[in-house]
């Protein structure tokens, strides 16, 4: 127990650190449609001087997993993918899912998205609560117990092949609603060409 609470101490730690520089990304944050407010609010941030152990994710965008009792674990996403690794993950760190806190703050529905950045999308841009997995094979069991009370789940399915799997592995699940947007597209992309009202409207709960 006293390790997992000095490992949270030390996520938090670094997590805030790196929160301290989310600046440097705002060129690329710009370009997701993502406003440095709402990156704040995630407490993204951008590892410019990384703590011990971290040298490998020099330059990368931190994302931090936060809970109601603080941070559990940090991926971080290249800005840079065309020539390094998009995501890199803590070592050992085991799966989990992101953005818990819209559970406690949706109504009746939510949403799940794959991937950090869209979840941020549907969750603060678009208005929507969501929860989201590192990806399309990123799904447990137990996340299915924590959405089993809402009146509606919708997936918002990448449009590739992946994607649609993870959405009809859902669908054996739970009784969801799947949104799609079409071959190679996924909510932040739609978001940045159509905007926030287009997605609202695909959803049919404006």
């Amino acid at each position: 127990m006293k390790q997992n609470v000095l490992q949270k101490e030390l996520l938090g730690k670094s997590a805030h650190k790196y929160a301290e520089s989310i600046h440097l990304a705002e060129d690329y944050l710009v370009s997701r449609g993502i406003p440095l407010e709402v990156a704040r609010l995630a407490q993204l941030g951008v590892v410019a001087e990384p703590d011990v152990g971290h040298e490998q994710y020099t330059g990368r965008l931190s994302i931090p997993y936060i809970t109601k009792t603080g941070v559990v674990d940090i991926r971080f996403r290249s800005l840079n993918p065309a020539v390094e690794p998009k995501y890199m993950g803590m070592v050992g760190a085991e799966t989990r899912m992101y953005n818990v806190i819209d559970v406690q703050r949706a109504g009746d529905w939510i949403g799940v998205c794959e991937g950090e950045l869209d979840t941020l999308t549907m969750s603060r841009c678009v208005g929507f609560p969501c929860v989201g997995v590192p990806g399309a094979n990123s799904w447990k069991k137990h996340y299915t117990r924590l959405l089993a009370d809402f009146e509606r789940v919708f997936v918002f399915a990448d449009g590739d092949a992946p994607g649609r799997e993870f959405a009809n592995s859902l669908a054996r699940e739970l009784p969801v609603t799947v949104v799609g947007f079409g071959d190679g597209a996924d909510v932040n992309s739609v978001f940045v060409s159509h905007g926030k009202d287009f997605i609202l409207e695909k959803i049919g709960v404006q």
